[in-house]
């Protein structure tokens, strides 16, 4: 747990740190071994001409003196020279401003990842790749990050004024906010990867950029969600001077969750779940299947409300159209939330009791990920979303097949409030419609609604799982709250079949 394994490039288990002296004592041996040879030849001239073992010896003695002496100020030329020679290059590299949500990202453009399957890319050191080197980075711009640099430095010869920081560091440059929770988790997401493959390493100090620009803190529910996975979250902000800061040892990401598999991107979410639940003590082992006082099973269907922008123009007749539907289906119970008014594990604590959520399109969907495993989600948008928003409308379906929900579907309201004074083309239509308010289809949301609940065969529990690959997912459920991470990730890729077969005999 405490040691850190070093993930080379082109492997897939870390492998143990070569010697990072390497490249220097090469130089220095090669130097001693040229001046031995010449000190031998020197005596053996020497001891032929004249012998005297007290002369001989003295001057063996001042001839290995003045040997070591140009040795050790031979090392200090050479590290000098070596620091001299750390060339720092900016963190934003603008040739590739028009690639950077793609392969060739601008940050730390000059540095190729380290790939491997079913994995987030990712950049470490040090490494094979980095020959050895840790990084560096100085400056601590927030607008324009061409000013802030990097740089690959020996641990022998860090640049001068070197602000060494030990233990491990997450580096994260993205191309949106941290503040986000939609943005934040994605970016978070491949950290927590990373950390499952490697005995759940935990991070000493965050390091957060955007577009190159150092941010110095992240949202307070990014944080929490960070603080109940990782423990303690240090947003390092370089205040103790301009630098450079080194990093004993780092870990980069720049891609959000990129190339990770569909299979880790589940365990990820899965893993951020239970821990969310654990942090805020909430314990759902054991209670099996939820019944009322007449035995029928219940139904929870949550209805998370905002106020302002993006809210439902008249969220009474909504409320009335779910509670009606909700009434019509035995064990139903409509809970009514304002997301606003609630902590992050007020938040956990309401979604970890929802079956079906409904919800204006916001931020506040990504709550979605503290819900069961195939829990139902819909999602509803003011005018001018359909047909401006692009592909950013879709954001809550990915997070729905990130996190292992069903995206139900969604409603676009036909009828704003005003027109656009610009032409429908021009961009600034969008903006004049993003924070509009929402408005409603009695028939389409009465319809919708009913279509979610369970049929009465779920209802009555005759239903079961239809693969092997269900079973072990109920099963991890029921267990994830009660094992560490790293015997978490072993479950998810080693579970023993007579597990499964215990399983299916006692409580299937």
């Amino acid at each position: 747990m405490t040691k850190l394994m070093e993930v080379e490039t082109g492997r897939k288990a870390p492998t143990k740190r070569r010697g990072s002296f390497y490249s220097i004592n090469l130089i220095i041996f090669v130097f001693v071994q040229f001046f031995l040879v010449i000190l031998f030849h020197s005596e053996t001239s020497s001891l032929d001409s004249s012998f005297s073992p007290s002369t001989t010896s003295w001057a063996f003695f001042n001839r290995w003196k003045g040997l070591a002496l140009s040795h050790s100020n031979l090392t200090d030329t050479l590290i000098s020279e070596l620091r001299e020679s750390v060339t720092f290059l900016p963190l934003k590299d603008l040739r590739f401003s028009k690639t950077a949500m793609t392969w060739n990202t601008w940050f730390m453009s000059s540095l190729n990842d380290t790939i491997e399957e079913n994995e987030a890319e990712y950049l470490y050191f040090p490494s094979k790749a980095s020959k050895g080197r840790l990084l560096c980075i100085k400056g601590h711009d927030t607008r324009d990050g061409t000013r802030n640099s990097y740089a690959l430095a020996w641990p022998e010869s860090l640049p001068n004024s070197t602000m060494f920081m030990k233990g491990l560091t997450f580096v994260s440059d993205f191309y949106y906010d941290y503040v986000n929770l939609w943005h934040g988790v994605c970016a978070m997401a491949p950290f927590v990867g990373w950390s499952m493959k490697n005995e759940c390493l935990r991070p000493t100090r965050w390091v957060l950029f955007h577009w190159g620009e150092l941010r110095n803190s992240m949202g307070q529910w990014l944080q929490s969600l960070m603080q109940a996975n990782f423990g303690e979250v240090l947003v390092e902000g370089f205040e103790k001077g301009d630098g450079p800061y080194c990093f004993e040892k780092a870990i980069v990401m720049r891609h959000n969750v990129g190339n990770m598999g569909k299979e880790k991107r589940l365990q990820v979410f899965d893993l951020l779940r239970c821990k969310a639940r654990g942090f805020c003590g909430i314990n759902k082992e054991g209670r099996g299947r939820e019944v009322n006082e007449r035995g029928e099973p219940i139904i929870r269907l949550t209805l998370l409300m905002r106020k302002g922008s993006r809210s439902f123009k008249n969220a009474t007749a909504v409320i009335d159209i779910f509670a009606r539907e909700c009434a019509r289906v035995k064990g139903c119970l409509l809970k009514v939330v304002q997301s606003e008014d609630l902590t992050f594990c007020d938040q956990v604590k309401v979604m970890s009791n929802t079956g079906i959520v409904a919800s204006p399109h916001r931020a506040q969907l990504t709550n979605m990920l503290f819900m069961d495993r195939n829990s139902s989600i819909m999602e509803f948008f003011p005018t001018g979303w359909l047909e401006l928003a692009g592909i950013g409308q879709y954001a809550h379906h990915w997070m729905a097949d990130l996190s292992g929900m069903k995206h139900q579907g969604a409603w676009w309201d036909p009828n704003g409030e005003k027109e656009c004074p610009f032409p429908k083309e021009d961009p600034e239509c969008f903006t004049f419609y993003k924070d509009g308010k929402v408005g409603h289809n009695e028939t389409f949301f009465s319809e919708w609604a009913r279509r979610r609940q369970p049929s009465k065969d779920k209802q009555a529990g005759t239903s079961h799982p239809e693969s092997t690959a269900e079973i072990k997912r109920l099963y991890l459920l029921v267990l994830a709250d009660h094992l560490p991470c790293h015997k978490f990730k072993m479950l998810v890729v080693h579970l023993p079949l007579f597990i499964l077969k215990v399983h299916n005999q006692f409580f299937l």
